[in-house]
């Protein structure tokens, strides 16, 4: 009896992607014991993303190019737009991708084992990330989940995301039903997972690194390692971006009336501070817990509301 291959339905949002997008979609066509079909969201482009990827539907029956809408302006609106769009009866599991990674070859095999022996219904992974100079490093986000890290946090770069088709429909529910603040929503990784433990969904963060992670120029979010990217997450927060995306991703899953959200939700000094405490609940590394108590100490000491 041949061994049953999962359906994967593989959302992949591109954007003058030319200059990897191949060696991206090789990856993921080249999967090894799933069956594949990848949908591809293009933001209106000006290299020929959108040529490209007409022929490769002409060559290549399991690759289907959504209809043009609008442009979307950010990568997380065109993964709304995935997610509202592709169909999900005819799939077990559905992944995201970028248009600039390289996929382990097992790496669809590996999340599906996953969340089946797990009972799970999300999974990510850790990365490698890579440089064009050679250098390489594992991004750890596997630590231990916690009561709140998902308010505050994802569960590692989007393009690791597999989910089942349980969690999905209800995770499309929920884009359908609040789609017009969901635009506000910078970063789809971190309301995906938001929500899927917010509802009661399990989620399995894999220690193990399932895809190289090209890190350049243009990437919208990239490795979090290095002096550097500490300066930048700082920045994020005292111009008010981060906390006003905990905020609105909050009150989007349902929970600015919970008991524990309600007493730092006002993000005014004394909230902060009260917020500092509970550290260790928000945040799933030992760095980041530390950098979080400082931060939240460090806007409340300074008198300005974090938003």
């Amino acid at each position: 009896m041949p061994v049953k291959h999962p359906k994967v339905a593989v959302m992949l949002a591109a954007f003058n992607g030319m200059r990897w997008i191949e060696e991206q979609m090789a990856s993921i066509l080249n999967q090894a014991a799933v069956d594949v079909t990848v949908f591809i969201s293009i933001d209106p482009s000006t290299d020929g993303t959108e040529g490209w990827c007409a022929e490769l539907t002409a060559r290549h029956p399991q690759v289907v190019v959504l209809p043009e809408v609008s442009r979307f302006g950010g990568a997380s609106r065109n993964f709304f737009r995935l997610i509202r769009d592709v169909p999900l009866d005819e799939y077990e599991f559905f992944a995201f991708s970028d248009q600039d990674d390289i996929w382990d070859i097992d790496k669809l095999h590996r999340a599906t084992l996953e969340i089946e022996s797990r009972k799970v219904d999300g999974y990510s992974s850790n990365v490698t990330a890579f440089w064009a100079n050679g250098r390489n490093c594992l991004i750890d986000k596997a630590q231990p989940q916690v009561d709140w890290d998902y308010l505050f946090e994802s569960a590692g770069p989007g393009c690791t995301y597999v989910m089942t088709r349980r969690l999905m429909t209800l995770l499309k529910e929920s884009v359908l039903f609040s789609w017009e603040e969901l635009q506000r929503v910078s970063l789809h990784d971190w309301y995906c997972y938001a929500f899927a433990r917010s509802h009661g969904f399990c989620w399995f963060i894999d220690p193990l690194s399932s895809l190289q992670y090209r890190q350049h120029e243009r990437n919208q979010v990239g490795a979090n390692a290095g002096l550097g990217s500490l300066i930048k997450r700082y920045k994020t927060i005292r111009n008010g971006w981060w906390f006003s995306q905990v905020k609105l991703i909050a009150r989007l899953v349902g929970l600015d009336d919970d008991v524990f959200v309600q007493r730092w939700l006002p993000l005014e000094r004394r909230h902060l501070l009260k917020l500092s405490l509970s550290a260790q609940h928000c945040r799933r590394r030992i760095r980041d817990k530390v950098f979080f108590f400082c931060i939240c100490c460090a806007q409340a000491v300074i008198g300005r509301k974090a938003e």
